[in-house]
């Protein structure tokens, strides 16, 4: 099996603080944020986003061993660098070595 693969876990962001307090609060705060004229799109989207990114229901790729059938599924990620925490400690990441 390759390496990446035996060391490859997954990240459970519904198992953090953050996670839980925004998934159960986000809709009141919406709903309160729209009797007063709305949040901008932009806000929306990125907290839409976080609530989705790592969880394995809203998307995923599925990855298996050829030599010894070993599988892993692996949760798609927001790539947004507004507000998620690993996403934005990715693109910080990325781009301190020269990627964009």
């Amino acid at each position: 099996m390759e390496r990446w693969l035996c060391s490859y876990e997954r990240r459970r962001p519904d198992d953090t603080l953050l996670y839980q307090l925004i998934e159960e609060h986000w809709p009141t705060f919406r709903e309160r944020a729209e009797r007063s004229g709305g949040l901008p799109d932009f806000i929306v989207e990125e907290f839409e986003a976080y609530l989705r990114c790592g969880m394995l229901e809203h998307g995923l790729a599925h990855f298996a061993c050829r030599q010894c059938g070993e599988s892993l599924a692996v949760a798609h990620s927001c790539k947004k660098r507004g507000f998620c925490p690993t996403c934005t400690g990715r693109g910080r990441a990325r781009s301190s070595v020269g990627g964009h």
